[in-house]
Parts: C-alpha cells; sequence; structure tokens
C-alpha cells in the first residue's frame, strides 16, 4: 500500500510539473503571437503614413536570412547603394519602410544599432574562424600555412582623389554565419578607409546615408551652363517636363555652389575654414547648407524636384555632397554639330567656342556609371520622351499604389487587438499572416 501511494504521489507529481510546463509554453506562444499581431497591425498603419526621411544603404542585408524581425518573413533586404524610405521608428532595433523599387513592399528595415550588432557578430565569427584555422593548422609546414593566411587577409588598397588609402577585401563577399549554423549572408559590408601613413586607423562606413526623400534631378551639358547652347537646350527640357509631370514636379534654379556641400565637410569646424579659404566664389558656406536644406525639404512633399543649378557642370561636382542627385547627361555626340550650334548663335557665343568644346569633352570622357541616364537622341523631343519615361519609372518605384482595405478586413474589430485569447481575433491574426507570407 505505502509503495503504491509512492507511486500514485510520484505519478501525480510528474502530471503537476508537465502541466506547468505547457501552460508556461502557451503563455510564451500567445505573448509571442499578441506582439507579432501588434506589429503587424502597425505595418499596416504605416501604408498611410508619408516618408519621414529617406537613406543610401552602404551595406548589404538579406532579410530572408537569420529573420528575428517583430513579422517573421517581413525584413526588408537591401543591397549595397540602394534607397530606403523609411515611415517610423518601430523600435531599436528595427524600422518601418521599404525599398525605393517598383513591387517592394513595406517591411521592417534593421536600424543601425541592429546592423552595428550585426557586424560586431561578424568580425567575432571571423576572428573565431581564423583562430580556428590556425589552430588546426599549427602542426602544419609553414608553406601549407601561408596560402590560407593569404586566402583570409589580402586587401587591395588603391589611391582616391583625396590621396586617402582605400582597402577593399579581395572577396568582396564578407558576411554573418547565421547562429543556426546555416552559414548565409546576413550582412554584406562596403568598403572600408584606412587613414593614416601607416593605415593603422580603420574608418568604418556608416550603413547608412541620410538622403533627400526624392533624389534631385539634375541635368548636364551638352557644354557649360551660362552658355546659349546649354542654357537653351536645358530650358527646353524643363519645360518639357513641367507639361509632362503638372502637379507632380518642382523646378528650382540654385545659384550657390552646392558642390561645396561635402558630406562631412559641413560639421567639420577646419575643413569648413579650409573651403572658405579657398573658394575662389567667395560664396557663403551657410548660404551653401541652406541650399542643401532647402531641397531636403523640397523632396518631402515627394514630388519629382529638378534642379537648374548655375555652377554643376561634372558629375564629380556632386558625387560627394548628401544629395545623390539622379544625373543627366544632355548630350551632343558629334563635336562637329555642336560646333555649328555654337555657330549659329552669333560673333558673342563662337569667340568662347574653344572653352565649351573643351568643357564638352571632358563630359564625354566620364565613366557611364557616373551617369542615371544619358540622353543622346538627335532630337530634343526624343530626349524628352526618354527622360520621362525613365522619370514615370522613378515615380512608380516611389510611389507604390497603397493597398485597398479588404471586406473581411473592414468589418474585424481593431478593439480586440489587446483582449487576450479570442478566436477572432486568432483569425484575423492568421489572415494577415498569409497575406504576408503570399507577398
Amino acid at each position: 500500500m505505502y509503495m503504491g501511494r509512492q507511486g500514485s504521489g510520484e505519478s501525480g507529481s510528474g502530471y503537476s510539473v508537465r502541466s506547468s510546463d505547457l501552460s508556461l509554453d502557451e503563455e510564451r506562444e500567445h505573448f509571442r503571437r499578441d506582439t507579432e499581431r501588434q506589429a503587424l497591425f502597425q505595418l499596416e498603419k504605416a501604408r498611410t503614413k508619408p516618408v519621414v526621411f529617406a537613406v543610401k544603404t552602404n551595406v548589404a542585408f538579406d532579410g530572408s536570412l537569420d529573420d528575428d524581425s517583430p513579422v517573421h518573413g517581413s525584413a526588408v533586404s537591401f543591397g549595397i547603394g540602394d534607397y530606403l524610405h523609411v515611415m517610423e521608428r518601430y523600435d531599436p532595433n528595427w524600422w518601418i519602410g521599404r525599398k525605393v523599387q517598383e513591387n517592394c513592399d513595406i517591411g521592417f528595415i534593421p536600424s543601425p544599432a541592429k546592423l552595428e550588432n550585426l557586424r560586431l557578430q561578424l568580425a567575432q565569427n571571423k576572428t573565431a574562424k581564423a583562430y580556428a584555422n590556425k589552430s588546426a593548422q599549427s602542426g602544419d609546414k609553414l608553406g601549407r600555412f601561408m596560402p590560407q593566411r593569404n586566402k583570409e587577409g589580402n586587401v587591395k588598397i588603391v589611391i582616391n582623389e583625396d590621396g586617402e588609402e582605400v582597402t577593399t577585401p579581395v572577396e568582396t563577399q564578407e558576411s554573418a554565419e547565421s547562429p543556426g549554423g546555416g552559414g548565409g549572408s546576413t550582412l554584406t559590408e562596403g568598403k572600408q578607409k584606412k587613414k593614416g601613413l601607416l593605415g593603422n586607423k580603420v574608418e568604418t562606413v556608416p550603413p547608412y546615408d541620410v538622403v533627400p526623400s526624392m533624389r534631385p534631378v539634375v541635368i548636364i551639358g551638352p557644354s557649360l551652363k551660362g552658355y546659349e547652347i546649354t542654357d537653351m537646350m536645358q530650358k527646353a527640357l524643363f519645360d518639357h517636363l513641367k507639361r509632362r509631370f503638372e502637379g507632380r514636379i518642382i523646378i528650382t534654379r540654385v545659384s550657390a555652389d552646392i558642390s561645396l556641400a561635402k558630406k562631412n565637410a559641413m560639421n567639420n569646424p577646419s575643413k569648413r575654414a579650409l573651403i572658405e579659404r579657398t573658394n575662389s566664389r567667395g560664396s557663403n558656406l551657410a548660404e551653401v547648407q541652406n541650399e542643401i536644406e532647402r531641397i531636403f525639404e523640397l523632396s518631402k512633399s515627394l514630388q519629382l524636384v529638378v534642379l537648374d543649378c548655375d555652377t554643376i557642370n561634372h558629375p564629380s561636382q556632386l558625387l560627394k555632397t548628401s544629395l545623390n542627385p539622379i544625373l543627366v547627361y544632355l548630350q551632343i555626340s558629334s563635336p562637329k554639330v555642336l560646333q555649328r550650334l555654337i555657330k549659329s548663335r552669333g560673333k558673342a557665343q563662337s569667340k568662347n567656342m574653344n572653352v565649351q568644346m573643351v568643357a564638352a569633352e571632358k563630359l564625354a570622357q566620364c565613366p557611364l556609371e557616373m551617369w542615371d541616364i544619358i540622353l543622346h537622341e538627335n532630337s530634343l523631343e526624343e530626349a524628352s520622351e526618354h527622360l520621362c519615361s525613365w522619370l514615370e519609372e522613378y515615380w512608380t518605384a516611389t510611389h507604390p499604389p497603397t493597398r485597398q482595405a479588404t471586406t473581411t478586413d473592414n468589418n474585424v474589430n481593431k478593439s480586440r487587438i489587446f483582449k487576450q485569447r479570442t478566436t477572432n481575433e486568432d483569425d484575423d491574426y492568421a489572415r494577415m499572416r498569409e497575406r504576408y507570407e503570399e507577398e
């Protein structure tokens, strides 16, 4: 009898523990589902919110690998050099936004803090991997070890136009392995700068650069601004754009030398003083900063912004600014045609023939990747249509259609989100999950 009661007691105790574990698991699962449910509704609300700011990416992120976003499967993937529209900061690790590309839906974007954690994880994994390789091969001969070491450590060093050493890994796809052991590439970093004569100081590139919500359009060519041929041809393009995008476009003149608005110089007193001393035009740096801020403000309307810049005659002038413009090259491919056009404007223009021809030649020598669009058509009408078609695609990428709520969604009682356990609530959650999984 005693043994039976003891066995019965042990059996009851075991059942009690299992029930407690099951209840705890249920509570955790409900908390997870409730948190994800709220995040889903936050995504839905963000669809109708305005773009708060935009960024250009300096790293690549694969949201399909190691996805721990608030809604599993809704992390936004992007490559180096992509543009992102951000609607809100969801929490310290995630923003809500979308990649500026047609058919890209809204989702969760890793914040700089989240990407920094991934970068540290990447560095730790690389260190651990290098240590493991070294330990495994410590008994090998030096000749067998050196090739592996070179493979891990080789970098390409080039000197940029500022005289700085820029190092680029031979293997450009540096990635953090997922904790699950899948070895997938969650994060890929771009090149980093090494400063100093000995290259001891490494400048970490930020994951994002803040840019205008709409990239401003800058038309350059066929030669120099301030001369009749260039001014007349660009004005014809401006007029065509104004008619085509009526109600969707802002064309504004920029007289300040915005090429002075370097990303880092504006906030660096020593560089600012150097710019002021070497600037032959005598432009006021505060005026330049005000002009940059005005362009950023115009872009918040999400209209197309076209800049008629008095001082910009080469794409390199804007490469280091924070504007990230859409650079359009209005090209006259034949020098003889350009000469005839300049002569047709009279002696006043012909006497400046050489300087205009040299400027046109410098533009023709630019690498193709410096331009977003090259208008090389024989007629201005064709060139205008080419530019308008490109900008229509950009408009579509920056203005996704707002998804209309379904009849079922309209009948959902939103107040149920914060209740504990209801069948209808779970049905609504399931429907929203299905929608995101389909996309």
